[in-house]
C-alpha cells in the first residue's frame, strides 16, 4: 500500500510540471515584445536640434525674411503682392560678347598671329629658293605657301636617290643639310615628310612595293633632318607610294614629277583670308622652244632632266 501511494504521489508531480511548460513560451514571447517596443521607441525619438532647425527655417520662409513683401503669408493671407523686380545674381565668369569689342579684339589678335606666321613662312621660302637658285637646283626644288602651311617639294631623280634606292646620293648631302639647318633654326612648326613614287611597280627583296620604297625615302630625309639639328618631336615620316600623284604617269616627264619628297610645315594660326603669294612663285620662267608644256603644281616652272627613264 505504501509503495502504491508513493507511485501516485510521483505521477501527480510529473503532471504538475508538464502543465507549467507553457510558461517558457510565454516568457520568450514577452521578452521579444519588450525588445520590439524598445526598438520602436528608439526609432520614434525626435532629434530636437534638427526639429528646431526645421522650425526656424519654416518660420523664416513664411515671415517675409526670405521672400520680399515685408509681411508674412500667414498674417497677410497671401493677398499682398510685391511689384519690385528681383535682379538675378551677377555672374563672375566672363560672358562672350558677340559682335562687341571682345569679339573684334579676338579677330584682330588671330589676324595678327596669322600674319606673323605667314611672314615667317615667306622668310623660310625665300631662304630655300635663294639656296636652290645659287646651287643650280631650282628646277628640282620648289616651295609654296598655302592655307595648309609651307610646302617644300624636291624631285628625287639624280638629286636625292638612285632608281629603286632609298639611300641619299652624295649630291643631296648639301641640300639636306641646308634644309635641315633652316628648319632647325625655325624651332616652331612640325615637319611632315612624305615620300612619293610613280606608278611603275617595284618588287625587290628590300622593297616589295612602292609603299616600302616611299616610306624608306621619307625616313632617310627625316634622318638627315635629325643630323642637321631638327628636334625629333617635330618630325613625322610617311610613305604615299603613287597615291598622291601631281600629274599623270602616262609619260616619262610626268612620272619624273611624281617621283618626289614633300615636306610640309603646317599652320598653327587660323587664316582669316587667303595667303598672298610671293611674286617669285607667280612669275614662271621663260619657256624655250621645244620645252614640254609642264608647269610645276607648286607654281614654278619645272625643267625636266634629260629624257632617261628611271625607276620609281
Amino acid at each position: 500500500m505504501a509503495r502504491h501511494r508513493e507511485r501516485r504521489r510521483g505521477s501527480g508531480h510529473d503532471e504538475e510540471d508538464g502543465n507549467e511548460r507553457w510558461l517558457l513560451s510565454y516568457a520568450d514571447m514577452m521578452t521579444l515584445l519588450v525588445a520590439l517596443f524598445m526598438v520602436l521607441f528608439s526609432i520614434s525619438s525626435v532629434n530636437t536640434s534638427k526639429y528646431e532647425g526645421l522650425q526656424r527655417s519654416l518660420k523664416d520662409a513664411f515671415s517675409g525674411r526670405v521672400l520680399p513683401g515685408g509681411t508674412s503669408v500667414a498674417s497677410a493671407g497671401g493677398a499682398a503682392t510685391d511689384n519690385r523686380v528681383i535682379a538675378p545674381p551677377r555672374s563672375t565668369s566672363p560672358q562672350p560678347q558677340l559682335g562687341g569689342r571682345a569679339d573684334a579684339g579676338t579677330k584682330a589678335q588671330l589676324a595678327a598671329q596669322a600674319q606673323t606666321e605667314a611672314e615667317s613662312f615667306r622668310r623660310l621660302k625665300r631662304q630655300i629658293d635663294a639656296f636652290a637658285v645659287k646651287t643650280g637646283i631650282a628646277g628640282q626644288v620648289s616651295t609654296r605657301v598655302s592655307r595648309e602651311g609651307l610646302h617644300i617639294r624636291v624631285l628625287t631623280d639624280k638629286l636625292l636617290f638612285d632608281s629603286g634606292s632609298a639611300a641619299p646620293k652624295a649630291a643631296s648631302f648639301r641640300l639636306l643639310a641646308k634644309l635641315g639647318s633652316i628648319l632647325a633654326a625655325e624651332r616652331r612648326h612640325r615637319v611632315i615628310v612624305e615620300g612619293h613614287t610613280d606608278s611603275v611597280p617595284i618588287s625587290s627583296t628590300q622593297f616589295p612595293s612602292n609603299w616600302e620604297l616611299s616610306a624608306a625615302r621619307a625616313s632617310a630625309v627625316v634622318r638627315a633632318m635629325l643630323q642637321a639639328g631638327v628636334e625629333p618631336d617635330r618630325l613625322t615620316a610617311s610613305g604615299r607610294a603613287d597615291r598622291a600623284a601631281v600629274t599623270a604617269n602616262d609619260t616619262p616627264a610626268g612620272r619624273q614629277l611624281n617621283r618626289r619628297v614633300e615636306m610640309l610645315l603646317p599652320r598653327e594660326a587660323a587664316l582669316t583670308s587667303d595667303p598672298v603669294p610671293d611674286a617669285a612663285s607667280t612669275t614662271p620662267a621663260p619657256i624655250t622652244a621645244g620645252d614640254p608644256d609642264l608647269t610645276h603644281p607648286l607654281g614654278t616652272r619645272i625643267v625636266p632632266l634629260p629624257a632617261t627613264e628611271a625607276h620609281p
